[in-house]
Formats: structure tokens, C-alpha cells, sequence
């Protein structure tokens, strides 16, 4: 395997070599299959796979070893090079641990101890994935950089705008968690799986005869090794010096009343009904989070449902800033279905969201992604 190199310390190439593409490989059969695929349509290729976290540290989270099917392992590294080798192209392994650790790993923990739900891989892919890659294929003469999201970009001719595309199979959509990427990034990628279905890319991988063609699917956070969250963030806190053990509050109803006791605010996400550490006589969910005076508020289903709310660092893609009223549909978590709602603009990256309907937990740290149709129009995070 070539060593791990870091991405600033290569020599940047005046001119890029025509036709090169740089295939962010995961070791997952998805980015393998973008690889063969674009072997297939004659396209020079380079692998680059992503080295984000030290799987060593935090021992105490090991327990009998990772949990399964997590993204960026080490495992997923082999595989990724297994795959290079089948194909016979070029791979290198690029270490980006002190970047992720500080624009996702960091910022995932610090929202949660704030009473926010970060979403890690929108942050991964806006400030890890596509800048830093994009980048690196740069340095090694590569014109372009395909990765294995389903989704779809396509260049408006009318308004000579680059737009973001929902995946032609729905149920692997990604275009969520890609709200964030500039028009100079667009320009630059291809995702060459936003026409295929999840079926198809398998039976390419079968083709091809891909060594992961029938590896599982990545559904855990590649730094936290047992899938628990808050044993991660306890953890980490403890590893940076920060000590959560005087973090207990209070939990209380919506009038105020104290029905029990909590021991860290990180451990409550809005719209949360397991887990809360008492007895009720009646369903009760976490209403919301108050981290100034640590407190977690309780109550029925029905006050979770809300019509308005505020998004802030929005990212217009596929159109321009609007400045006035602009109907849509919006989508509040990854498989929450997309609503009809009246965006209104703000401030500076700020807008005012209005659902037609009232829709359950809107939650602070979550993303809301605007979307005309197919169309990704942009995104921010939920105040």
C-alpha cells in the first residue's frame, strides 16, 4: 500500500493531464464500481482514499473490535487498494486526520454538548471530501474528481448555472448531504451513479468482478467505533480534558415542572422518547434542549409538530439568492419526505421556513434542503 501522504505537501501540477480522473475510493462497492465504470468508458483513472481517523485511539470504546460496516475503516483502505490492484490503476492513501478531527469529529462533539443533532457526514463531504480531494486531484494532473454519491450534476444553459440533481434511484438519494458544495466544486465532479440504481451498481461490480462486490453497505460513523454516540462523546470529552461528570439537570415539562433528572444534555435528541430515565403515564418525548440552564424539556407528541423555523448558512446551488418569497419542497432530515413550504430570506444566509403542514421534530443541528422537483436548490442548518 502506498504510505499515507499528507495533501498539502504535494507539489501542485501546472497543467493536468487530459482525461484523468481522481476516483474517491472508499473500499465500498459503490466508489469501486464508479472506478470500473469509468475504465469501461475508456477514462484514465487514480484512486485516492480518504485516511480520517486513527482507529486505535480510544481503546476503551473497542470492546471485542469495531463495530461492522462502518465507513473509512482500515479494512475499507484494503479493499479500496484490493480494488486498484483488480483494475490495475494507480492509488494512494491520503491522510486527512488533523482536518477531519477539526471540521467534523470536533464540531460533531461540541454541537451535541450544546443540545444540538449535528449531521457528520454533511460536514465531512462540504469540508473534507470535496475541497481537500479536489485539491489532491489537482496536485497529481487529474482534470476531475468522481466519487460514488448518487446524485446528479448538470450544467443549466440558460443560466450557466451547475445544478444539483436528486439520484434517479430515490431510495439511495444522497443530494441531502450535499447541499453545501459551490458552483467550483460542481464544475469539477462527476457522479457517475445518480443514473443507476442500487441493483445495477451492484451487478456492474459483479461484471467487473470487484472484489467487494458483495461487501455490506457502511451504515456507522467511522469514528465512532461501537455506534454509540454518547459513550463517543464522553470519551473524547475525557481525552481532550473535559470532564462531563458535573453535567446533571434538570428534566422538566412544558410548565416548568421537574419530573426527573439527567445526566448530560448530549444524551437527549429533540423528538426522543426512549431513554429519558423515569416512568410516565403517558408517551412523553423530548420537546427541547436548554443548554444555558441544562435543561431538557418533555412533553406529548403532538407539541413536537411545528410550522415555522429558521435555517442559517444557507448555500444556494441551482438558482440564485432569492430575494423574495420563494415556494418549495423541504426536506428536514435525510429520509424525512419533502414538504411544501414558503422560504423566506433574511439576513445574510438566513431564512425563514414555512411549513403548508406542521411537521414532527425539527431539530436544531439538522440540516433543511430546499429542492424544486428534482432540483436541489440549497440548504443551511436548523437554528
Amino acid at each position: 500500500m502506498n504510505a499515507a501522504t499528507q495533501f498539502d505537501t504535494l507539489p501542485e501540477r501546472a497543467e493536468t493531464q487530459r482525461g484523468l480522473v481522481a476516483v474517491a475510493m472508499s473500499g465500498g462497492v459503490d466508489s469501486s464500481a464508479v472506478a470500473a465504470l469509468l475504465q469501461q468508458q475508456g477514462r484514465a483513472v487514480v484512486g485516492l482514499t480518504m485516511q480520517l481517523w486513527n482507529q486505535r485511539r480510544l481503546p476503551e470504546l473497542q470492546g471485542d473490535g469495531p463495530a461492522q460496516h462502518r465507513c473509512c475503516s482500515l479494512d475499507d483502505v484494503y479493499d479500496a487498494k484490493a480494488v486498484a490492484q483488480h483494475l490495475n490503476f494507480p492509488h494512494y492513501v491520503v491522510n486527512f486526520e488533523e482536518h477531519f478531527e477539526a471540521r467534523v469529529v470536533r464540531p460533531f462533539v461540541d454541537h451535541y454538548l450544546a443540545g444540538r443533532t449535528p449531521i457528520a457526514c454533511t460536514n465531512c463531504n462540504t469540508d473534507v471530501k470535496f475541497e481537500p480531494l479536489l485539491r489532491m486531484a489537482r496536485q497529481i494532473g487529474a482534470e476531475r474528481l468522481a466519487t460514488g454519491h448518487y446524485a446528479r450534476i448538470r450544467k443549466n444553459g440558460d443560466t450557466g448555472r451547475w445544478e444539483l440533481f436528486r439520484a434517479r434511484d430515490e431510495s439511495k438519494d444522497q443530494s441531502y448531504f450535499l447541499w453545501g458544495l459551490s458552483q467550483e466544486q460542481l464544475s469539477r465532479s462527476d457522479f457517475p451513479l445518480g443514473e443507476l440504481t442500487k441493483e445495477e451498481v451492484r451487478a456492474l461490480a459483479r461484471r467487473a468482478n470487484l472484489p467487494v462486490a458483495e461487501k455490506p453497505e457502511s451504515m456507522e460513523l467511522c469514528f465512532v467505533p461501537t455506534g454509540n454516540y454518547v459513550q463517543f462523546i464522553q470519551a473524547y470529552s475525557q481525552e481532550r480534558g473535559i470532564s462531563l461528570q458535573n453535567e446533571e439537570g434538570e428534566i422538566v415539562n412544558e410548565t416548568g415542572e421537574v419530573i426527573g433528572r439527567h445526566n448530560g444534555v448530549h444524551n437527549f435528541t429533540i423528538g426522543q422518547r426512549k431513554g429519558l430515565g423515569f416512568a410516565a403515564a403517558k408517551p412523553l418525548y423530548v420537546l427541547s434542549i436548554d443548554p444555558e440552564k441544562n435543561r431538557v424539556v418533555v412533553g406529548e407528541d403532538d407539541v413536537l409538530r411545528k410550522t415555522v423555523c429558521e435555517i442559517e448558512g444557507v448555500n444556494w446551488i441551482s438558482c440564485e439568492k432569492p430575494s423574495a418569497p420563494l415556494r418549495a419542497f423541504a426536506r428536514i432530515r435525510h429520509k424525512h419526505d419533502p414538504a411544501a413550504a414558503t422560504i423566506e430570506p433574511l439576513d445574510a444566509g438566513i431564512v425563514r421556513l414555512t411549513f403548508d403542514t406542521p411537521q414532527r421534530a425539527i431539530t436544531p443541528g439538522q440540516a433543511a434542503v430546499f429542492y424544486d422537483g428534482n432540483i436541489v436548490l440549497g440548504g443551511g442548518w436548523l437554528r
